[in-house]
């Protein structure tokens, strides 16, 4: 990992470690990801949190990321239903929210570093 703006903030339901976030209900909160569609803000750090504790979220730099599926290294990520680093695919019309480009090439349950850079983009 190489993080250069790493914030705290509450968890609002319970984090995994390496998983994806959005922001909660609050502006001092974050949760995981549970869709590409989903404003994916950072990944939280290695020890994910559970709901009402403090959790360290990657905001810019390069973080470890669990991924949920084939990803080569160079392609833009998303958040898949469990939080988890994917591909972003997004059908026709749709707008995927992206945390990054994957640094590595991995499969399903492979830690992967990912570059935080989150936008947009339109299948």
């Amino acid at each position: 990992m190489n993080p250069i703006l790493t914030k705290a903030f509450t968890a609002g339901a319970a984090i995994n470690p390496y998983r994806i976030v959005q922001f909660g209900s609050a502006d001092t909160t974050v949760i995981q990801a549970t869709s590409s569609t989903d404003a994916a803000l950072g990944i939280a750090n290695s020890l994910g949190a559970q709901s009402g504790d403090r959790v360290d979220v990657c905001l810019v730099g390069i973080a470890d990321c669990e991924l949920g599926g084939a990803v080569t290294r160079g392609a833009l990520v998303t958040a898949d239903a469990n939080g988890k680093a994917v591909a972003a695919a997004p059908g026709a019309s749709v707008n995927a929210r992206i945390v990054g480009v994957a640094m590595v090439s991995g499969v399903s349950g492979d830690i992967g570093t990912i570059l935080i850079n989150p936008t947009q983009i339109q299948g």
